[in-house]
């Protein structure tokens, strides 16, 4: 029986090795490859067949929503799931925008990997419960008139004094690699590349 083809794109080796052993265990399920950056994985991606692709949304470069809008335009036919540990509503609804066909967070159960792959293999889309009951509490209490977060407006407000990644982690008490995701949603969102424009934005837009 030909095994489901599965590649594997995340920077955290203990838990991308752990995935690994879990599939190639299976009967349904081989890693074809892995990689740590969006960029490598695309190199191998572009010119070898898979079926699913399994990847972080905080990468080293490119992160994940990237990844995939360059794989639906140069390989439609692969299915992609997301497995990451951001769980806010609008990062969700963005990825799942771009036709992806499940989101899992890590903290989830093997299980419920094998479960999300069969499924996907099936031909449906698979959301853990914690991302099902997010979304649904994001339809009752639904934050679209907001151009930003209010996690993301309290980054924008450290960035507008000056703040480091190092800084503003650390006033948070979050991760530098969560700050950094935060980062380039606030950049792409206000649409600036640069922090004087992006500064400009926000005092014009009263978001600081």
């Amino acid at each position: 029986m030909n095994r489901t083809k599965v590649y594997l794109v995340d920077d955290h080796a203990i838990l991308m090795d752990g995935v690994k052993s879990l599939l190639n265990a299976t009967d349904e399920y081989e890693v074809a490859g892995t990689a740590s950056t969006a960029e490598d994985a695309l190199k191998y991606l572009q010119n070898e067949p898979v079926d699913i692709l399994i990847s972080d949304y905080s990468l080293p470069g490119m992160d994940g929503l990237g990844l995939v809008k360059v794989m639906q335009r140069i390989k439609p036919e692969v299915k992609i799931l997301i497995m990451s540990m951001h769980d806010e509503g609008h990062l969700v609804k963005e990825i799942l925008k771009e036709g992806i066909k499940g989101y899992l967070l890590k903290k989830d159960s093997q299980k419920e990997l094998i479960a999300a792959l069969d499924q996907i293999m099936a031909g449906r889309t698979y959301l853990s419960n914690e991302i099902n009951t997010l979304l649904i509490q994001n339809l009752q209490n639904p934050d679209e008139g907001k151009l930003l977060t209010e996690r993301e407006r309290e980054i924008l407000k450290l960035i507008a004094k000056e703040y480091t990644n190092k800084d503003i982690a650390e006033e948070l008490f979050i991760s530098e690699r969560t700050v950094e995701t935060h980062r380039k949603n606030i950049f792409r969102k206000t649409k600036t590349n640069s922090l004087v424009g992006l500064i400009k934005f926000a005092y014009a837009n009263n978001l600081v």
